[in-house]
């Protein structure tokens, strides 16, 4: 019997298709696992929700697609990197089905290459979410951002978290968030990570970035602190989610660090698979 995991993207129409890449690298390497697909977003047109749909259940997944009101969000700064959705993870647990009590976000960036269970199934005792902190080459930044926000534990990214829906319910007040943005919107750099770090990041547990949250742009990083044991192979075998952070993205020209040529793999049989899955249909 296949585990039912609950997925949040939070995403607009330019990154639907990385979102496809990802889920089909996921379907993959779990085919242990059906995904409910939760998608916040704000204005993606219903004919690109559909075929989406029509995608999804060629991998037996569900489509959940809910669109935010936009508006309460005007205030909140944005830039063409850093859209107004960013901020709907967030406010999950307001925003998403009340019976749900659990959900594993993930950006659109991503490969899964390896079982998401033993993350899925992550006690988080009293914490609220379930992060990595990208250390290594980014201590500086790290340690920089640490101070900038006036916090003591690590800067997690929030590009992958395990939430306790029902806890946020709880304790994540909207108007709290709202009310930081407004005061702090000139500080803020990586808003909603920001966001996320000066006000919940005591309520963090941190899970091993290695395995769980992956930045592919610094494989000599991971290589050097693991003094030689993290190479191509452990990775392979032992990292679960590969994180293409930054500004350099595989799908777009000249990319030059590695693991480029696997997203590109995927990309290739994402196509493929939606190709031959919808001839298929009747």
């Amino acid at each position: 019997m296949k585990t039912t995991m609950n997925i949040l993207v939070s995403l607009d129409q330019n990154y639907v298709p990385q979102m496809r890449v990802m889920l089909t690298s996921l379907y993959f390497n779990n085919p242990e696992i059906r995904c409910d697909i939760y998608l916040l977003h704000r204005s993606i047109p219903e004919a690109v929700l559909d075929a989406l749909q029509r995608d999804l259940e060629s991998l037996e997944y569900s489509l959940h697609p809910i669109c935010v009101d936009g508006t309460q969000f005007a205030g909140a700064p944005v830039t063409n990197r850093y859209p107004q959705e960013m901020y709907y993870r967030l406010l999950a647990a307001q925003l998403l089905p009340d019976h749900l009590e659990r959900i594993l976000y993930l950006d659109p960036d991503i490969l899964i290459i390896n079982s998401l269970k033993p993350l899925w199934n992550m006690e988080l005792g009293s914490c609220l979410f379930a992060a990595a902190a990208h250390t290594g080459k980014t201590e500086l930044a790290n340690n920089i951002n640490k101070i900038r926000l006036g916090t003591e534990q690590n800067y997690y990214n929030s590009g992958v978290l395990l939430m306790d829906l029902a806890g946020c319910r709880k304790e994540i007040v909207p108007e709290d968030i709202f009310s930081y943005v407004e005061a702090h919107s000139q500080e803020l750099v990586l808003p909603d990570q920001d966001i996320l770090n000066a006000m919940y990041g005591d309520r963090v547990q941190e899970i091993d970035d290695a395995v769980w949250n992956y930045d592919a742009r610094n494989y000599s990083s991971y290589l050097m602190r693991s003094y030689g044991q993290a190479d191509l192979q452990w990775v392979m075998q032992h990292t679960a989610i590969l994180h293409f952070c930054g500004k350099a993205k595989p799908w777009k020209p000249n990319y030059r660090h590695r693991f480029g040529v696997l997203y590109l793999h995927y990309m290739k049989l994402t196509d493929r698979f939606f190709s031959e899955a919808a001839v298929s249909l009747p």
